[in-house]
Formats: structure tokens, C-alpha cells, sequence
């Protein structure tokens, strides 16, 4: 007999090892602390954007992040939005992004601004709860086919703890059960608005199987008709693209593919939507994080879009990255610093990352070691850190899963130095594929 083992499918993204800034009570970084490591005076300033975030206090203000590649500039946007709370949204997209021959550069940004920002919705509806102890469907001749027969209503019995009732239901909800497969044991809901019907699970007491592909519950406790809470969270981009279809009237009948670019009066009418739920108290707004890397590629034009936006009541907390210094603003003449308008600067506040050192390199090769589940040697560890400090960080992390094929080639579990060494071989850096480029550059680039 052969037996074969199967792993559950992972996939372990560059920052999901990030679980906060890793401060403490007073604010002061940890050395090494949710999955984080060094960077310590950029990690409280932006443990103080965290607070000023929760009180309210960065309306018209953003964030940019400026430091060398492979600073952890979007390891610290991803700790704050981990900070801000676990529905927090949090979209990344890069400057080129945004240029689309199908969409305006404007309505991609106001997109990714709308999937930035939560709505937690609080709805309360009356429910029919219990366990069904009785059902007889109800049949009669279908009115086109005198030989076949159509369910036209049913009569269900449900029991909670408390009491014990007989329903007749009409032919939608008589449907609604036979689609959802409902049997005697099952644990349902019948929406008493909607008439739809959720099998919550099978009831403990009849369940007669160890194994069973339905969950197991307990008796429902009250009475079998109540209110329940029920929460929901979604994005305003969600509401946008669902307040867009409706008023499609190609999406209404034929249901056609959404609306690329919405328009603004959908826009206008979920957010009224939207405060008229926050008024009444039924919903509440979880502001996400926009993190927008390489921000020199956006235009002067998309500038001008953040710097209004910015002033929005539903705005997300916007966070930039840059590793330039001086460039031209793109659209224009203009050289500024990290190729962004001036009066976009004087809204932001800058934190720099700094380049690692040793030390830290070291730790963040065994943080993602951990991570991607990959086990080194001390010395393939060192000669790791010393690729990380010589050449870059990303490069010496980019070779760990590579060099854990190459110790199991060998039929070892753990990596060793000469396992290192060979995928080094194999796979060149930026600077080495660089210069064998430019060394033929006369012959083949002319």
C-alpha cells in the first residue's frame, strides 16, 4: 500500500510575517519585535502616526516613507495598518499602476482610495430559529405539465429549548428549502423578511455519524422567532460597484461584467448611504492605509487628485514610498525632491529608513528563514548575511528557497554553506547581470 502525505497549500507573501511595529507600552521599538527588525527611529515615528491615526488627528496630512531599496519602507506601512486593527483594509499599488488604456489614471486612484476604506454595517433582522423536527412538502399538478408535479408549499416544525411550533410556508420558501436541502435534524434560518433559508448545521442530538460532512450544533436556545445581529464588512469601493450594477440596466438584465469606471453620482449616493448608517448608529468607518510605492512614476495630474483627496471627509490614511532624491515631476519641467510637488510636500510628514546592518541583516534572514520554513546551517546563515551586506538584502533573501531545493536535491533537510554557494552561481544580482551586459553592450546594443 502506498501512503502519501499532503500539505495544505501555503503561500507565504514578503511582508506576512509582519505583525505590528513591535513598540512597547511607552512607544519605544523593540530590537527585534513582530517580525521586525532594527529601524528603530522610523518604527516610532510611526508608532506616532499610529495615534494620531486613532485620534483622529491626520486629516489633510499624509505620510512618506524615504529611504534606499530594501529598507523595509513597506514592511513599516504594512505594521501600521496591523496596528490600526485586524478589519483594517490595506491596498498597495505602485506609481506605474495607475496609466491604463482602459481607465483614467484618476479613477484608478480614487478606486484604490475606496478599497482602502471599511464599512463595518450592523444589521439587525427577524429570524425564524430552530431545530426541524417535522417536514411535509406540499405537491401539486405543474399548470403546463398535467404528469409532473410541483412543490406549492410545505409544513415545517421547528423546536428551540424554549418552545416548539408549526409553520406553513408558501411556494418561494418551500423552494428556498428544497434548494438548501433541508432534512428533519438540521438546524435552519428562515429570514423573516426575505424568506431565505441558511442551514446553520446538523443538531448534536441527531447527529448519529462520527464522521460527517455537516457541522454539529446545539439546540437553539429563546424563542424560535428573534432578532439576531448580524455584522458585515465591506469596502466603499464594494458599495460603489454594487450601487453601479443596479443602475445598470445591461448589468441588470443580462448580468454583464461591472462598470470599469464608476460614475460619481453612484459615488455621491453610497456615501450618503453610508453617513445616514453611521448617524442612525448601524455602521461605523474603519479608515484603511493606501500605500503607494515608487510615488515619482504618478503625474502631476495625480498629484493634484491626492492633494484634494486629502481633504475628504472618507479618506484613507495615504502612505508614500520613495528611493529618489531630487527627480522631475512627471508631466512637467520641474525638478523637486523625491519628484513630487511642493505643495503635496508641505503636507506630508517624511520618515526615513535607514540602510541594515550586519547584525539585522542577520536577523531578518532568519525572520524569513522561520517564515518560508527553510532551516540554515550557521554557516550558510553567515555567508548569507555577508551576501546581504555586500551586495543587498533582497538578493540574500531571494536565494533562501532556491537553496533549500538545492540541499533537498541532495537529500538534505537543512542548508548548508556549499548549498549557498551554488545557487550564487546560478542566479546572478543586479549588479553582476548588469556588467555582463555592459561588457557586450558594443557588440549586440548598437
Amino acid at each position: 500500500m502506498e501512503v502519501r502525505k499532503y500539505r495544505r497549500f501555503e503561500r507565504v507573501g514578503a511582508h506576512s510575517h509582519i505583525k505590528g511595529l513591535g513598540l512597547n507600552e511607552k512607544g519605544k521599538a523593540k530590537p527585534v519585535a513582530d517580525g521586525l527588525v532594527g529601524q528603530i527611529t522610523a518604527r516610532e515615528a510611526a508608532g506616532i502616526i499610529v495615534k494620531m491615526i486613532k485620534s483622529g488627528k491626520m486629516a489633510g496630512r499624509a505620510v512618506l516613507l524615504a529611504g534606499p531599496p530594501g529598507t523595509g519602507k513597506t514592511a513599516i506601512a504594512v505594521a501600521i495598518a496591523k496596528e490600526l486593527g485586524e478589519d483594517t483594509p490595506f491596498v498597495a499599488i505602485s506609481g506605474a499602476e495607475i496609466y491604463s488604456s482602459e481607465i483614467k489614471k484618476t479613477e484608478v486612484l480614487m478606486q484604490a482610495m475606496r478599497k482602502a476604506i471599511g464599512v463595518r454595517i450592523h444589521e439587525f433582522r427577524k429570524i425564524y430559529e430552530g431545530l426541524v423536527t417535522d417536514l411535509e412538502i406540499k405537491t401539486d399538478r405543474h399548470p403546463y405539465n398535467p404528469y409532473a408535479q410541483i412543490p406549492v408549499s410545505a409544513r415545517i416544525r421547528l423546536k428551540t429549548k424554549e418552545e416548539e411550533k408549526t409553520f406553513d410556508v408558501d411556494q418561494d420558501i418551500t423552494y428556498e428549502l428544497l434548494s438548501k436541502g433541508v432534512r428533519v435534524g438540521d438546524v435552519i434560518w428562515i429570514d423573516a423578511e426575505t424568506g431565505r433559508v441558511t442551514v446553520v448545521g446538523r443538531g448534536e442530538g441527531e447527529a448519529k455519524y462520527d464522521i460527517s460532512t455537516f457541522r454539529k450544533v446545539p439546540l437553539p436556545e429563546g424563542k424560535i422567532l428573534k432578532e439576531k445581529e448580524f455584522v458585515h464588512t465591506v469596502t466603499l469601493h464594494d458599495l460603489d460597484v454594487l450601487n453601479a450594477r443596479r443602475t445598470s440596466i445591461i448589468s441588470l438584465i443580462f448580468g454583464g461584467a461591472e462598470e470599469k469606471e464608476i460614475p460619481p453620482d453612484v459615488r455621491a449616493q453610497v456615501d450618503e448611504q453610508v453617513k445616514k448608517l453611521v448617524d442612525e448608529g448601524r455602521a461605523e468607518i474603519l479608515p484603511g492605509v493606501l500605500f503607494i510605492d515608487d510615488v515619482h512614476m504618478l503625474d502631476i495630474e495625480a498629484f493634484s487628485f491626492l492633494s484634494r483627496a486629502l481633504e475628504s471627509e472618507l479618506a484613507p490614511i495615504i502612505i508614500l514610498a520613495s528611493n529618489r532624491g531630487f527627480t522631475r515631476i512627471r508631466g512637467t519641467d520641474i525638478v523637486a525632491p523625491h519628484g513630487i510637488p511642493l505643495d503635496l510636500l508641505d503636507r506630508l510628514l517624511i520618515i526615513e529608513t535607514r540602510a541594515y546592518s550586519s547584525e539585522e541583516i542577520k536577523e531578518i534572514i532568519k525572520i524569513r528563514a522561520q517564515e518560508e520554513g527553510v532551516k540554515l546551517t550557521e554557516e550558510a546563515l553567515e555567508l548569507l548575511t555577508k551576501i546581504g551586506a555586500e551586495r543587498s538584502l533582497r538578493y540574500a533573501v531571494q536565494l533562501l528557497t532556491p537553496a533549500s531545493i538545492a540541499a533537498k536535491q541532495e537529500e538534505r533537510d537543512v542548508v548548508e554553506k556549499v548549498d549557498v554557494e551554488r545557487v550564487q552561481q546560478l542566479f546572478s544580482d543586479v549588479k553582476e547581470s548588469a556588467k555582463y551586459l555592459k561588457e557586450y553592450e558594443e557588440k549586440f546594443l548598437k
